[in-house]
């Protein structure tokens, strides 16, 4: 019997597969329990409907990806920040402050976690701190610490 998964099962497939599995199983477990629908030439239809239209929000999504880390290669993220002297800071420019700046100068909403920074800016200057945007792209931001509160 061919069953079309509703979700993952060990073993046998992932969400939306369709597979082969023997007809006792399918009847009597997988499809009262929500697990699998039948194999029916619509629901064959659906499913493969539904594969396209997650294959096209998969690309658009890599293309907003794309289009960010262009974005992100044009500007300069400028951060205030206090310092004890000698150019040193109180604290260090962090993630987050990366983040926020972004959003507030260029609307660019870029979670925290996705910024990889390889050490901590801790003095005043131009850094170049790398970020993650999905699908294998990454992209570089241009932070400027300056003097100020």
């Amino acid at each position: 019997m061919k069953v079309i998964l509703q979700q993952d099962l060990k073993g046998y497939g992932k969400k939306g597969q369709l597979v082969e599995v023997s007809n006792g199983y399918g009847r009597n477990y997988l499809i009262p329990r929500n697990l699998a629908v039948p194999a029916t030439e619509g629901n064959v239809k659906t499913m493969k409907q539904e594969e396209k239209a997650k294959d096209r929000k998969l690309e658009a999504n890599k293309a907003a990806a794309r289009e960010t880390a262009s974005k992100l290669e044009a500007i300069v993220v400028r951060i205030r920040a206090r310092s004890g002297g000698a150019g040193k800071l109180f604290g260090a420019v962090t993630s987050k402050e990366i983040s926020e700046a972004l959003l507030d100068q260029f609307g660019i909403a870029l979670e925290k976690n996705k910024i990889m920074q390889d050490e901590h800016i801790k003095n005043y200057g131009t850094f170049e701190v790398k970020c993650k945007l999905g699908f294998e792209i990454t992209g570089v931001i241009h932070v400027h610490v300056i003097e100020g509160q």
